[in-house]
């Protein structure tokens, strides 16, 4: 895609800046779509930068959150790695390369921003709100980081490439991923320690999910078109699943076949990203063994997927919005400008009383318990 010329760059700073005035206005109650963006890498085509907020009725454009990472150059801001919220706190989080945000979910200030030792990327939260896991940059420790202010609680050292990090439903555990390891880490979130790895699998894990029970991961590896399957129970790994009709080739960002698969609410099938092909692949995972029903093409390279909580809608971060029982696309987001939003870094967040009271996953997580 082309870049924007000076005049494009001029009036994309004027409708932020006209927008980020109405920041502080409370939002209606009601469903919403919260995109941090850049997202895709620091491509300011796909929405600029900001928070972008969506009505979930119909995925029209509300309004733009201005912060403190997204007044950098407008030509150059940094790439956003992770994106988490907790309703009761009403704060939003996310990442940059170096450094952790919170964003109040009823000001819509920016409340802090920390530079952890080592950078940041794609963090997870607890449910009570109280530590969020984040991953170094690429390297050999994850910070577990006061949701309250930011404060350094404990280090969790894997040696694996600190990359993913999901949160188990219960909040029990913490499941952490590294670019350099086949192993998935488990740990503690009593003790902030690893007790349990899972695997070895094929290579190096990239996206991954677990169920709602805790007893199966899917993870995407490096080199793989597909996914492969662990048992979290006896820490082995036991399946791997490959795409039919389709031939892995090169990707524009990312370097793996598949980076980005998501669980369904109800567990019921798995989606799964594919670069080269500009497609999401459906699974049905309800029998014994991995049945793919449905390939559907996006607008763009895909590397990510989520899913509405009720698990109606797939959030591709091509940006189109797919009815996940039909499989049929429904929407596609577009900013204030008109431009495509693309973006992995979404989250639901949802308002009653003036207040948010429910909030989604960046990653597609199982929820049946």
């Amino acid at each position: 895609m082309r870049g924007f010329n000076r005049r494009e760059f001029l009036a994309a700073a004027m409708a932020m800046q006209v927008t980020s005035l109405a920041g502080a206005v409370p939002l209606a109650d009601g469903d919403y779509l919260f995109v941090v963006s850049p997202g895709i890498r620091d491509y300011v085509e796909f929405g600029g930068a900001g928070v972008l907020v969506f009505n979930r009725n119909d995925h029209s454009f509300v309004k733009r959150i201005e912060t403190a990472a997204s007044k950098q150059p407008l030509a150059k801001p940094a790439n956003i790695k992770g994106v988490c919220a907790h309703a009761g706190s009403a704060k939003l989080w996310f990442t940059t390369p170096k450094k952790l945000f919170a964003l109040d979910l009823n000001s819509f200030e920016t409340l802090w921003e920390k530079e952890l030792v080592n950078g940041c990327d794609r963090m997870s939260v607890t449910p009570d709100g109280r530590f969020l896991y984040v991953p170094s940059f690429e390297k050999d420790t994850w910070n577990v980081v006061r949701g309250e202010d930011g404060s350094v609680a404990a280090e969790i050292a894997t040696k694996s490439g600190a990359h993913n990090t999901v949160c188990g439903l219960d909040g029990k555990f913490m499941y952490l991923a590294g670019l350099r390891s086949p192993y998935l880490s488990v740990a503690d979130t009593a003790s902030h320690k690893v007790v349990k790895r899972v695997g070895p699998f094929s290579a190096s894990i990239r996206p991954f999910t677990v169920n709602g029970k805790q007893t199966r991961c899917y993870v995407n590896v490096n080199e793989l078109l597909g996914f492969e399957v662990g048992d979290i129970e006896t820490g082995k790994k036991i399946a791997e699943v490959k795409v039919e009709g389709f031939k892995k080739g090169p990707v524009k960002r990312h370097g793996c076949p598949s980076h980005g698969i998501g669980l369904t609410p109800d567990e019921k099938e798995i989606w799964l990203t594919d670069g080269h092909n500009t497609h999401m692949h459906v699974f049905d995972i309800t029998g014994e063994k991995a049945r793919q029903t449905h390939s559907l093409p996006l607008r763009e390279q895909p590397g990510w997927v989520t899913f509405s909580l009720d698990g109606k809608l797939a959030y591709p971060s091509t940006g189109e919005v797919f009815d996940v029982a039909t499989k049929k696309k429904v929407a596609a987001l577009k900013d204030e400008m008109g431009r495509e939003v693309h973006s992995e870094k979404m989250i639901q967040v949802v308002y009653s009383n003036g207040k948010p009271v429910r909030t989604g996953d960046q990653f597609g997580l199982g929820r049946k318990i």
